[in-house]
């Protein structure tokens, strides 16, 4: 039975294409002759033969298998029609495309932590991005036997390693356990490196690893926000700011209203705080010029109107001036 026979295909092309699939495999025994090949965008077809890679397609379009690969095949060059081979060709789709995953932790994970007896328990989500790019590894180890591979099949393969490896960079990137996110592409990257290890023998290649948010327990979550509003009122000038803006605000400046009535408090009591400024510094002075020298009285007395020179006694009334 030659290679080009009668019967089959006249058509070899990824007739079970979804978006979803990283290859697919079109394994019929022989290929008639007048057979074409098409490869559409985003596809990479590869000529297998006894699971030797004979040919790699990249470009996409239509091209007659008899003339336009054939004479590319590696072993199979020669070949012509009519001529009693037996030899079987497959014929390997690959999509191209980097896919993207979302993953999330099923379960919450245990983080050692020093506050903690019990370890942390936290849940983690993201997405994750990889691709094909090493046909070779990939045919030796995965198309070699299967027709199909889907991405659920690597998904399921990342998310069964991936809660030790979170608990691995957690402990090793997270500066503060409270506060993870601060760490989040530090955790991710490395993350990412211990993934592309577990993978680049299968021929595919992690492209990115990305932290979304670091969930804690409602225990937890609520202590972190009331020591983060502890530490913006231990600002109490940058507090009180935030509260005279914020009354301000839901107040609609109208002064009514128990917004507006906090407002006009606060700018009351700094008012006030002024004026004692004010009164202290006077005090402070003890009646003094800057030369130490006594200061001289009013102009004008203040009980009798009489105009004073300098003096520190009116020399109408007798009314001490200074």
């Amino acid at each position: 039975m030659g290679l080009f026979g009668n019967q089959f295909s006249d058509v070899v092309e990824w007739d079970e294409f979804r978006e979803d699939m990283i290859f697919w495999k079109w394994h019929n025994d022989e290929i008639k002759k007048g057979s074409r090949l098409i490869i559409r965008p985003g596809q990479d077809a590869i000529f297998i033969n006894n699971g030797k890679i004979e040919g790699i397609f990249e470009d996409d379009g239509d091209y007659d298998i008899e003339s336009e690969i054939v004479p590319f095949l590696s072993t199979l060059k020669g070949f012509r029609f009519g001529f009693n081979s037996g030899m079987r060709v497959e014929v390997l789709f690959v999509n191209t495309k980097e896919f993207t995953v979302r993953w999330g932790t099923q379960n919450p994970i245990n983080i050692p932590a020093p506050q903690l007896p019990g370890g942390m328990p936290i849940r983690a989500n993201g997405t994750f991005q990889f691709k094909v790019n090493d046909f070779t590894a990939l045919i030796d180890k995965i198309a070699g036997i299967r027709d199909s591979y889907l991405v659920d099949d690597v998904k399921i393969r990342i998310t069964a390693i991936l809660d030790q490896l979170l608990m691995k960079w957690i402990t090793k990137e997270g500066k503060d356990m409270f506060n993870l996110q601060a760490n989040a592409h530090e955790i991710g990257k490395g993350i990412s490196d211990d993934l592309n290890m577990e993978l680049m023998d299968d021929g595919m290649k992690i492209t990115g690893f990305q932290v979304m948010s670091f969930n804690y327990p409602k225990e937890i979550q609520d202590m972190i926000n009331k020591n983060s509003s502890h530490g913006m009122v231990g600002d109490v000038s940058k507090y009180q700011q935030i509260s005279v803006a914020d009354a301000i605000a839901k107040g609609n400046s109208s002064g009514s209203g128990s917004a507006a009535d906090m407002a006009g408090m606060m700018v009351g009591m700094n008012i006030a705080k002024d004026m004692m400024d004010t009164m202290k510094e006077s005090k402070s002075g003890g009646g003094q010029t800057a030369g130490g020298d006594s200061a001289q009285g009013p102009n004008f007395c203040p009980n009798c109107g009489q105009k004073n020179e300098g003096a520190k006694f009116c020399p109408n009334c007798g009314q001490k001036l200074a």
